[in-house]
């Protein structure tokens, strides 16, 4: 008998990168560009989310407009959002950031939103 420890549980909503018509993922080239230690913060929240949805504060907030942010607390006092929507059985990463003002800057979201509305 397998015991059920054993045996991982599956993602509830698997992430994926959200894929411009050019073949271009800007959240997964954001990651590469970021110290391994932030992309590992990053990469945990995300995988928080994706075996815990749905999932609220402090890691998950609705933005409205189906769009919810990753909240990542980064080395250094520095505070990372990824921006995602759902799309059927998928968490689509569609925006990420480093956070420099207290309130989520509009164009970050503006910026979500169109890739949302391109198709994902």
């Amino acid at each position: 008998m397998i015991h059920s420890s054993l045996t991982p549980e599956p993602k509830r909503l698997p992430a994926r990168f959200y894929c411009s018509n050019a073949g271009n993922e800007p959240v997964r080239e954001w990651l590469r560009s970021l110290d391994p230690e932030d992309r590992r913060v990053i990469g945990e929240d995300i995988k928080d989310v994706e075996f815990s949805w749905p999932i609220g504060l402090p890691l998950v907030r609705p933005l409205g407009r189906e769009l919810w942010e990753v909240r990542s607390s980064l080395p250094r006092n520095r505070i990372a959002r990824v921006i995602f929507c759902i799309a059927g059985e998928h968490l689509v990463l569609l925006h990420g950031f480093i956070k420099k003002t207290q309130k989520t800057p509009r164009s970050e979201i503006d910026s979500a939103l169109k890739r949302k509305k391109e198709g994902v």
